[in-house]
C-alpha cells in the first residue's frame, strides 16, 4: 500500500514551556519534529507533508531544507484546519495516509506497519493502550462525583491511517464550526470503520515541561545502532597520481577502475550501504554502465549519505584503513580526514583515516596495487 504522511506541527506548544514552540524545541540534538519525519521516511512513507504556522518558516527551512521527500505547507488557526492543508498537499497516487501529531517523535516501523494491517479491514486505523487507571468524576471544587466504568475504553495515540478517499471524504462533510477530538472521530461521524492496533507508552505525546526530561531518557530507547563494514581494492596503473579518500595524491602511478578508482571512498560507501541493508556499491553503480566511467567517487558516497538520511539515518562515526606500501598515506592524511568530515556532514573528531602496509606481502605488499578497509556506525529509528 503507497502511503504518505501528514504531521501536524503548526501549534503553538504553550503548555509545554519554553520561548520556542515544542515541536521546534531540541530532543537528544535534534528538533522534536524531525524525529517523526526521519521515521516515517524510514518506515516507507513517500511522502511527508509536515504543516506549520506562518511565524515557523524559518525554523522548517532551517530543518527541513533540503531532506528529501519532505514537503512543508502552511495550516490554518484550527488544527481541523492544518489537517485538511496536509490532506490536501499529498501526491496523486497514495492509497493511505498517516495524520500525526509532531508532538510524539517516538513513532516506529513496527507501530506504522501495525497499522497498515489495519486498513486491510477498515477505513481507518489508530493505535490505542487501555485505560488501567481508575477514572474519576469531579466538578471545579475537585471534590469527587462518581466513578467512571472504563471497561471498553482505550487511550488514542498517533499516528492514525486513513485510506486516502475516506478520510478526504469524511472532512469534506464535517459540520463547518465544530472542532473534533482526533481524526479518527471524523471518520467515525462519517460511518466509517476504524480499527484499533497495539499502542506503545513510548507514543507519548509532549505536553507540559516535566514531559521533556522523560522523552530525553526515552529518546536512547527509541534509536538503535547499526555497524556497516566495506572493502575495496584497485590496482595500479599509469598516471601520476591517485584519488584517495577524496584527495588526489601525488604518485608516479594512478589507479585503475570504472570511476576514479578512490579505494577509500568505495569501501566508505559499501559501509553505509551495508549498514542501511541497501545492497553493495555495484548495485547502485554497476561498472556495465557507461556514465559512471571517470566519476568522482564522492558521488558515490554522497548517494549512500541520502539514503540513509532518508530512512531516518545518521552517521555516528567512520573508520577508513589504506592498505599499502605506497603512496605514503600520512602526509595526506589531516586533508583526507577533512573531505570524509566535510561529506558526512560530521565533525572532524568522528573520522578517522589510518594506513598501513602487508610487509611486501601479497599484492599490496608487492606495489600491485591499494586496498582499503571501512566501518562506521550509524543510528537509525527502532
Amino acid at each position: 500500500m503507497r502511503f504518505a504522511a501528514v504531521i501536524v506541527a503548526a501549534g503553538a506548544g504553550r503548555r509545554a514551556g519554553g520561548d520556542t514552540p515544542k515541536q521546534w524545541r531540541s530532543l537528544r540534538g535534534r528538533p522534536v519534529v524531525l524525529w517523526s519525519v526521519e521515521a516515517l521516511r524510514a518506515a516507507g512513507a513517500e511522502q511527508v507533508v509536515v504543516v506549520i504556522s506562518a511565524e515557523d518558516r524559518d525554523h522548517a527551512a532551517a530543518v527541513f531544507g533540503g531532506l528529501p521527500g519532505t514537503h512543508v505547507v502552511l495550516g490554518g488557526s484550527e488544527r481541523i484546519d492544518s489537517v485538511r492543508a496536509g490532506l490536501a498537499a499529498v501526491a496523486e497516487g497514495i492509497d493511505a495516509v498517516l495524520i500525526h501529531d509532531a508532538a510524539r517523535p517516538f513513532v516506529t516501523s513496527t507501530h506504522v506497519r501495525a497499522l497498515l494491517a489495519g486498513l486491510e479491514a477498515a477505513e481507518g486505523a489508530l493505535p490505542a493502550l487501555a485505560v488501567s487507571d481508575t477514572l474519576k468524576r469531579a466538578g471545579d471544587d475537585l471534590v469527587v462525583s462518581g466513578t467512571a466504568d472504563r471497561a471498553g475504553l482505550w487511550r488514542a495515540q498517533t499516528p492514525q491511517a486513513f485510506r486516502r478517499p475516506a478520510i478526504e471524504a469524511a472532512y469534506a462533510a464535517w459540520p463547518a464550526g465544530e472542532v473534533p477530538t482526533d481524526d479518527a472521530a471524523v471518520l467515525e461521524r462519517a460511518g466509517g470503520r476504524v480499527q484499533l492496533t497495539p499502542g506503545d507508552p513510548l507514543l507519548m505525546k509532549l505536553t507540559y515541561p516535566e514531559d521533556f526530561p522523560m522523552a530525553e531518557t526515552l529518546a536512547g530507547a527509541a534509536r538503535i545502532t547499526r555497524v556497516g563494514q566495506g572493502v575495496d581494492a584497485h590496482r595500479f596503473g599509469p598516471g601520476d597520481g591517485c584519488w584517495l579518500c577524496g584527495v588526489l595524491v601525488p604518485h608516479d602511478q594512478g589507479l585503475v577502475g570504472h570511476s576514479d578508482a578512490d579505494a577509500g571512498l568505495h569501501a566508505l560507501t559499501d559501509a553505509i550501504l551495508g549498514a542501511m541493508a541497501e545492497g553493495d556499491i555495484g548495485d547502485h553503480f554497476p561498472p556495465t554502465d557507461p556514465q559512471w566511467k571517470g566519476a568522482a567517487s564522492d558521488r558515490f558516497l554522497l548517494h549512500a549519505v541520502e539514503l540513509m538520511r532518508a530512512k531516518g539515518g545518521r552517521v555516528l562515526n567512520a573508520d577508513v584503513t589504506l592498505i599499502c606500501e605506497r603512496p605514503k598515506v600520512k602526509p595526506h592524511r589531516a586533508a583526507m580526514r577533512a573531505r570524509l568530515a566535510e561529506l558526512l556532514d560530521l565533525p572532524l573528531d568522528r573520522v578517522s583515516v589510518k594506513a598501513t602496509t602487508m610487509e611486501e606481502m601479497g599484492f599490496t605488499g608487492r606495489r600491485e596495487g591499494l586496498a582499503a578497509q571501512a566501518v562506521c556506525t550509524v543510528e537509525t529509528p527502532a
